[in-house]
């Protein structure tokens, strides 16, 4: 299966392919930052996300299935790399993961057909996609806050060509005790579906991401736990929780909240 990697070396970019994760100019023993920087694999222009796509989640908080899928983006600004720091800011407490498999387009998609959409497809990546719930109640619409601060879009640390989703083990860790496990088979819609529902609207471009979808358990996590999410065949995406230094209580829009609708979406099931 061919993979590739964006990486860092001093003040150089490098795009590396190689063969199963496997790159002739690294070696396996050097997964680390030692000599380079994990960036993430691609430069989108767009990130779109879907709301709801696994039955285990629809079912935790106690949703009926919507007969299409919702979706809402996710700035290019907030987007993060395999092993980079996840911040989060000092007044708040509900930073939540979600483990997540990313689409990854692979040419001009508009008004694609179902039956052609694998077509449009570069491959796969593995992406966390962390929610500030603390900014829920004002955000619950747009998510600009909640899923857009800086620093919330992990992704990588590879892209896998013509990886198959079909029936994969998806993982979530936090200081390696396992949070959320899942499989792909649970997916309400699958990867092609989304990337032909959404291409009616909005024309995607190589390189764009689409998220599929996280299973139950999204739970928030402290400053210095490390989370790693891991996808079958498709590697391991690694991030490190961080507390911010930037107050954000200087009286100009939003503060974080802590309210009973915030707890349920942050906190699940686990909401007594």
């Amino acid at each position: 299966m061919k993979t590739i990697r964006r990486i860092q070396i001093n003040d150089e970019v490098k795009v590396l392919s190689g063969f199963n994760f496997s790159y002739k100019e690294i070696s396996n023993s050097d997964n680390n930052l030692s000599r380079y920087k994990f960036l993430p694999p691609v430069e989108p222009k767009v990130i779109i996300c879907v709301h709801l796509n696994y039955r285990s989640r629809l079912n935790e908080l106690k949703r009926v299935q919507p007969e299409a899928p919702t979706y809402f983006l996710k700035p290019t600004s907030c987007i993060n790399s395999h092993l980079g720091e996840v911040i989060r800011p000092p007044e708040c407490k509900f930073l939540n993961y979600e483990g997540e498999i990313a689409l990854v387009v692979g040419k001009k998609a508009k008004n694609i057909d179902l039956n052609n959409a694998s077509e449009y497809i570069m491959g796969y990546t593995i992406a966390n996609d962390f929610g500030l719930h603390d900014f829920r109640d004002t955000d619950e619409n747009s998510m600009v806050r909640v899923k857009g601060s800086d620093t919330l879009g992990s992704v990588g640390p590879d892209i896998a060509i013509n990886w198959d989703y079909r029936n994969k083990n998806i993982t979530t860790y936090v200081d390696d005790t396992i949070v959320q496990k899942s499989n792909t088979n649970d997916m309400l819609w699958s990867p092609e579906y989304l990337l032909t529902d959404l291409s009616k609207s909005i024309t995607l471009n190589k390189g764009d991401l689409i998220l599929t979808g996280t299973p139950e358990n999204s739970r928030p996590v402290e400053p210095g736990s490390v989370v790693k999410v891991e996808v079958e065949n498709l590697g391991v995406l690694e991030n490190k929780i961080v507390e911010g230094k930037l107050l954000l209580s200087q009286g100009v829009g939003a503060m974080p909240k802590d309210s009973n609708h915030i707890r349920t979406i942050s906190l699940g099931s686990d909401n007594k």
